[in-house]
């Protein structure tokens, strides 16, 4: 699989992991209009990785090199990983229920593989190019100059048996 398309699935899988997360996140009824700080904790977040997910789609449009996506995908799963030590952290005080927590490390697991995976061929070495048109083109032709006559010559199998005597 080509490191584009890991690209393009990795961001196609970046956005689920905080919306899965605040879909089965309900923060309790609350008269006020604005949410409690330990809900602002975890949105601002969200938020954060959210970007970072962005950034990387991004990247993946405008065909950005390996090296490149490596960075981006490292500071993807550093706010993912913020996100999840904050949920750890708040599930009681916050009401942050426990699936949310379990979804979330299951789709950091996977930025993850996807994380080693794209550092892995940005940190690989180049591969060798190879021969372009104009190598090829360029190789000698037979003609009339360069070919032996008799035994042994380019088209000797004109005038005998291919399989010699």
């Amino acid at each position: 699989m080509s490191l584009r398309r890991k690209m393009l699935i990795a961001v196609c899988l970046m956005p689920l992991a905080s919306v899965t997360a605040m879909a089965q996140f309900q923060p309790p009824a609350q008269p006020q209009a604005e949410p409690p700080p330990c809900i602002k904790g975890f949105l601002a977040l969200r938020d954060d990785a959210s970007k970072k997910a962005s950034a990387i789609h991004s990247a993946s449009e405008h065909h950005a090199p390996a090296n490149v996506a490596c960075k981006l995908f490292n500071e993807f799963t550093a706010a993912e990983a913020k996100m999840i030590k904050y949920a750890e952290e708040n599930t009681v005080w916050c009401g942050i229920p426990a699936e949310v927590v379990t979804n979330i490390k299951a789709q950091h697991v996977k930025s993850t593989q996807i994380r080693t995976r794209v550092c892995q061929a940005a940190a690989a070495p180049p591969r060798p190019a190879g021969p372009s048109l104009s190598d090829a083109l360029g190789a000698p032709v037979p003609d009339s100059k360069n070919i032996k006559t008799g035994r042994g010559g380019t088209y000797d199998t004109l005038t005998g048996t291919p399989l010699g005597k």
